[in-house]
């Protein structure tokens, strides 16, 4: 806890909702330009995925029983969340550092690098929730929800973006000179995720030899809770240990980018 000359107590939390607020000050003039991140991509997919390939595919084993269409529907939901979770923890976050320097400026006042990064966790939490909801309620005219499950699938996508978001705030916080690698992990990492993580067909139609990759994968997890929760299927222990897993990735990207935060911001 810290004082400014006012006299004003700047807590742990507080300094953390002070760059929420100063987030939040620009979305509401610019929130047009992140119409298309905040839930319309992944509708995107399902309208082309669900409605266009989806016609092609009759419910099955596969599905459980589903159209294809709401059998996708809670995965893109996760793979949506997961995207935009890589996205705004790379640029946005090396950009706070090097180029426009907000978090120099905010840190040069009593707010402390941990409150910097906290913000930054809530409001990316903020983000994905909000996106998950435009994503889901546009994806409801689609016939894609069978139940109220839905609501308990976008906090899965919530988690599942956190999930991402440490361990890829983590690296930014780390990174001086990006040259390639933000590209090369949304190329050979966000991309064959999202392909590979069982979205759009079970990890069991893979070839046994790189299945495991899909398990090391936080997207899987993520459309197995996402899954699970809205149109069933998963067990409940099995959806524990996803979560577990989750928590974890969150967990150990938190440990790392709290102490690259520090490393960089303090002088």
């Amino acid at each position: 806890m810290a004082t400014i000359s006012t006299g004003r107590v700047v807590g742990k939390w507080h300094g953390a909702w002070l760059l929420v607020e100063g987030r939040w000050t620009w979305y509401r003039r610019h929130w047009l330009s992140t119409l298309y991140s905040t839930g319309l991509q992944p509708v995107l997919f399902l309208a082309a995925m669900g409605l266009g390939f989806g016609s092609q595919v009759r419910p099955g084993e596969v599905t459980g029983g589903l159209s294809y269409l709401q059998y996708i529907a809670p995965a893109l939901l996760a793979a949506g969340a997961a995207q935009q979770a890589f996205g705004e923890s790379s640029y946005p976050v090396l950009s706070g550092f090097k180029w426009q320097k907000e978090y120099l400026a905010v840190t040069a006042t009593p707010v402390s690098p941990g409150q910097v990064f906290g913000g930054h966790l809530i409001w990316s939490a903020l983000r994905l929730t909000l996106a998950g909801a435009i994503y889901a309620f546009v994806a409801l005219f689609f016939g894609a929800w069978t139940g109220p499950g839905v609501l308990t699938a976008i906090l899965a996508g919530t988690v599942t973006g956190l999930a991402c978001t440490t361990p890829m705030a983590a690296l930014a916080a780390r990174t001086f000179d990006e040259g390639q690698r933000f590209g090369l992990i949304f190329r050979f990492v966000v991309i064959p995720m999202t392909l590979f993580s069982g979205t759009f067909f079970p990890i069991s139609q893979l070839p046994g030899a790189i299945r495991w990759l899909a398990w090391l994968s936080p997207l899987w997890h993520g459309t197995q809770l996402a899954r699970g929760v809205s149109i069933g299927g998963v067990g409940g222990w099995a959806m524990l240990g996803h979560l577990a897993v989750l928590a974890a990735l969150f967990a150990a990207g938190w440990v790392l980018a709290h102490r690259a935060f520090y490393r960089r911001l303090v002088v």
